[in-house]
C-alpha cells in the first residue's frame, strides 16, 4: 500500500522557501539529536535558491551536518550549471559554512571515470538521508531520472545496490552522477519543491497513471512513502 502525497500549497516562493527550510532543518536537527550527524541531499538548477538562502538562516549544529546533491552535471563549478556552484553561493555561507560538502562532480573527464573517488567522499557521509529535496522537470524527471536516460531503469530500481550511477539522456544537457531512487526513497524526509504555474499540469499528469519510464517523477510519487509536495506559482 502506498501513501497519497502531502501537497502543500504556498502564495509565493518566499512563503514556500521558509516553510520547506523548517521541514528540513527538523528532519536535520531529529536526526542529529539522535545519532550524533545528519546528511542532506538538494537538488540545482533555479529553483532552490531562496530556499538555500532560508535553511542557511537556521539554528543547527551545522558542523554535525553533511551535505551533498541530489545529482549534478559533470562540469566545473565555474560553469554557471554547477549544482554545486548554486550549493556554495546560497548555502554554505553564515554558521551553515561548518557543514561538510561533498559535491558530485570532480576534475575526471567523465562522470565514470570520478565515479570512486566520489562515491568514497560520499561514504563519510551519515546515512541514511535525514533528508532529500527533489525538484521535478517540465518533462517529468526528477534527479537525474530523465525519460530516455541510459541507466534509468537501473537507478530506479527499487533493490538495487549501488546508490550512485551516471547518466546520459537527450533532455539532460551534460552526463550527470545522480543517486539513485532507494538511496532517496530511505531518507527520513523527502520533499519535492516545485515552483511555477507551468509545472502544474506536468504535476497533474505524473499523479495520474502512466508507465514510469515516460515521467520518471512518477516513481517517487509512487513510493510506498510517498514524498511531501511544495508548490507555489
Amino acid at each position: 500500500m502506498t501513501d497519497t502525497p502531502a501537497l502543500r500549497l504556498f502564495p509565493d516562493g518566499l512563503a514556500l522557501a521558509e516553510a520547506l527550510a523548517d521541514f528540513v532543518a527538523g528532519k536535520l536537527a531529529a536526526r542529529v539529536a539522535r545519532d550524533g550527524g545528519a546528511s542532506l541531499a538538494v537538488s540545482g538548477g533555479r529553483t532552490p535558491t531562496r530556499f538555500f538562502e532560508a535553511l542557511s538562516r537556521r539554528d543547527l549544529p551545522w558542523a554535525k551536518i553533511g551535505i551533498t546533491l541530489v545529482d549534478e552535471r559533470w562540469v566545473r563549478e565555474t560553469s554557471d550549471r554547477s549544482n554545486a556552484r548554486l550549493v556554495r553561493e546560497h548555502l554554505l555561507k553564515g554558521p551553515a559554512a561548518a557543514a561538510r560538502f561533498v559535491p558530485l562532480a570532480n576534475d575526471a573527464p567523465t562522470p565514470e571515470d570520478g565515479f570512486f573517488a566520489i562515491n568514497e567522499a560520499l561514504e563519510d557521509l551519515y546515512w541514511p538521508l535525514a533528508c532529500a529535496v527533489l525538484g521535478m522537470g517540465e518533462d517529468g524527471h526528477t534527479a537525474s531520472f530523465f525519460p530516455g536516460g541510459d541507466r534509468l531503469s537501473e537507478a530506479l530500481d527499487p533493490e538495487g545496490t549501488l546508490g550512485l550511477l551516471p547518466m546520459r539522456a537527450p533532455g539532460a544537457g551534460e552526463p550527470r552522477l545522480t543517486l539513485t531512487l532507494p538511496v532517496l526513497l530511505a531518507a527520513d524526509g523527502l520533499a519535492l519543491h516545485i515552483e511555477g504555474e507551468a509545472k502544474r499540469p506536468v504535476l497533474q499528469a505524473a499523479l495520474a497513471d502512466g508507465p514510469v519510464e515516460e515521467m520518471p517523477v512518477r516513481a517517487v510519487l509512487r513510493a510506498a512513502r510517498a514524498p511531501d509536495i511544495f508548490w507555489c506559482p
